[in-house]
């Protein structure tokens, strides 16, 4: 026989409690078909697996490769700042350094009067040397011109051509005239000759001497057109030379303004050329170290595309009065204090045998000597031969 259920306190409290925890359980389990609506749907694929492992170690191997890379990098780049360092502590006190770009003057090829460009024979990246041709202006109007001028040189020289021949003619006169006043003198002394005809003969012998005279002054007149016709023609050729543009110096062609046809005003750029004679790189120094340094003084330019070469230079130029850095040059010393310009310069003879290896705007660091009894170490004298 079942016994009765228990009747106390807490019986309806238990039934409570345990009508609660089925409820909790038929909410929380899923029955079996969602279950399986839950499963991802690769897993729910029959695809082929993959050998274990592949996916990994390609991607294993990717990182490899980036972290092999990195390392080269950091590598070469410690080693280079550490070569900087190390090179940088060997300097000796009595030598300074600063930072700067290679520079060369740069030269403007313009034209002197307005006209159209009739041809180019240079290019940019061309050397040229001085007094090369590089363009030719159209010079048709003064073509024109110096010959109207030649033509006038010419007519000034006939002139001058008949005004001589009429002082030939017009001293015959005054001889003439000369000669017949002798006699007519000479008559009137003995009372052969009457006073009128002695006074005509010093009329005609006066008036010969006049003519003598304009006809000089009018040789000498011819003259005087003759010489200016001839500052005509050589005015013109000089005009018709500048309209043929030449570069005034040993250099390299940098940029082509203009092209053939324009037509430019005075003064209109053609070509910018670099001077390779005047090569230089401006450094700035602190006070301490620009009090110490002289003009002549020797200087040594280290490129950063020739890190093993040292090239000789001189010290050419300090500014008398303390600047402000410019942002394009970094120096070891914080940019609010005041530096000193100093400029090294190549010897000129030294680029003329290394034109093609002129490049301005190249990075480097220059290197000046503060002291004269100081030897320069082995990195900066090795090569300053070459």
């Amino acid at each position: 026989m079942s016994q009765p259920p228990a009747k106390d306190e807490m019986g309806q409290e238990v039934k409570t409690i345990r009508s609660v925890e089925s409820a909790a359980t038929a909410r929380t389990e899923l029955p079996a078909p969602e279950k399986q609506d839950l499963v991802p749907a690769p897993a729910r694929t029959n695809l082929p697996a993959l050998p274990p492992n592949s996916k990994a170690m390609s991607v294993r191997r990717r990182w490899l490769r980036v972290a092999l890379a990195l390392a080269v990098l950091v590598g070469g780049a410690g080693a280079a700042f550490y070569w900087w360092q190390h090179s940088q502590s060997q300097l000796p006190p009595g030598i300074a350094w600063g930072n700067g770009r290679i520079e060369a003057d740069e030269i403007d090829i313009d034209t002197k009067f307005a006209g159209r460009i009739a041809e180019m024979l240079a290019d940019e990246g061309d050397m040229v040397k001085a007094g090369q041709i590089v363009a030719r202006m159209d010079t048709q109007d003064l073509a024109v011109s110096l010959k109207k001028a030649e033509a006038q040189v010419q007519l000034a020289q006939r002139a001058i051509d008949e005004a001589t021949a009429n002082v030939a003619q017009q001293t015959s006169q005054v001889l003439l005239a000369k000669q017949q006043m002798d006699r007519a003198t000479s008559l009137a002394q003995e009372g052969y000759q009457t006073k009128e005809v002695l006074d005509q003969r010093q009329q005609q012998l006066d008036g010969a001497n006049a003519a003598l005279r304009a006809a000089q002054a009018r040789v000498i007149q011819s003259q005087h057109a003759l010489e200016a016709s001839t500052h005509d023609v050589e005015l013109y050729r000089v005009n018709i030379a500048y309209n043929t543009l030449v570069a005034p110096r040993d250099g390299r062609i940098q940029y082509r303004i203009a092209n053939i046809g324009e037509v430019l005003p005075a003064g209109g750029k053609v070509f910018a050329m670099l001077d390779i004679s005047y090569v230089y790189m401006d450094a700035y120094l602190p006070t301490e170290a620009a009090g110490k340094l002289k003009i002549g003084a020797d200087a040594r330019i280290v490129l950063d595309a020739y890190p093993n070469v040292a090239i000789p230079a001189k010290v050419s130029f300090i500014a008398t009065q303390a600047q402000f850095t410019p942002k394009a040059v970094e120096t070891k010393s914080e940019r609010d204090k005041l530096m000193f310009r100093i400029r090294v310069r190549i010897d000129p003879e030294r680029l003329r045998a290394r034109a093609d290896a002129v490049r301005s705007g190249l990075p480097g660091v220059a290197y000046l000597r503060l002291d004269p009894a100081v030897a320069w170490p082995p990195q900066l004298q090795g090569n300053a031969a070459r």
